[in-house]
């Protein structure tokens, strides 16, 4: 992370933020311990809005605080992270159900962008985030900010598993094609189909999951 030096907004919510991104981005594994002194340090403040984050964070689910040892990453189970993923399924879907009746030519425009710059992308680092773009972008358009916000907080959680359990070796290839398809479903006004190959689409990485486990076994 890099050091926050100013901001208008209040401590706790720029440390939890800060945190919250970092944890998300893996810089801190499962079970690594977070301490205050030195979060309070690297983002130019006291303890006191740290310890306030990181309670946001706990009642987040991304730490754990426990006695006489402070505040740890919590660890995601596999049937933790399949139970995500059927709630991705039902959350982003019905987004995707109110947002396609509210595209309009720039929504799809953004969507093809970002499509366009994922498939010349060629550091694998790169396309978790791409491919998180694409989603809110043709999500973002429901305008429904709480069903959003419960979206962005499912994914992060289940990105966060599945950016270190699930191999990169499907590449890019099939859910590119799903999404160039999604998107032309959506210029067509067929949510029926639209919510439908959305659906199959996070049930691959949820069978990429699965076979994870079996793996691992």
């Amino acid at each position: 992370m890099e050091k926050i030096l100013t901001s208008r907004r209040p401590a706790p919510e720029v440390v939890r933020d800060g945190l919250r991104e970092a944890i998300l981005r893996g810089e801190f594994g499962e079970g690594s311990q977070l301490r205050q002194d030195q979060i309070a340090e690297q983002f130019g403040t006291s303890r006191i809005p740290v310890r306030e984050a990181l309670r946001q964070l706990e009642a987040e689910g991304l730490v754990r605080i426990e006695p006489n040892k402070g505040a740890v990453v919590t660890s995601l189970s596999i049937d933790d992270v399949l139970e995500m993923l059927d709630i991705r399924i039902a959350l982003e879907c019905y987004a995707l159900r109110l947002a396609i009746p509210e595209m309009v030519e720039e929504d799809f425009d953004l969507a093809s962008r970002i499509l366009a710059g994922y498939n010349k992308e060629p550091n694998p680092e790169s396309w978790g985030t791409m491919n998180w773009q694409f989603h809110w972008a043709i999500y973002a358009p429901c305008h429904r900010p709480r069903l959003l916000a419960m979206i962005e907080a499912n994914y992060g959680h289940v990105n966060r598993f599945v950016r270190t359990q699930v191999s990169l070796a499907a590449g890019k290839e099939r859910p590119q094609k799903e999404h160039e398809l999604l998107l032309e479903l959506c210029r067509q006004g067929a949510i029926d189909d639209a919510a439908s190959l959305l659906a199959t689409h996070i049930d691959q990485t949820k069978k990429s999951v699965q076979a994870s486990r079996r793996h691992r076994a």
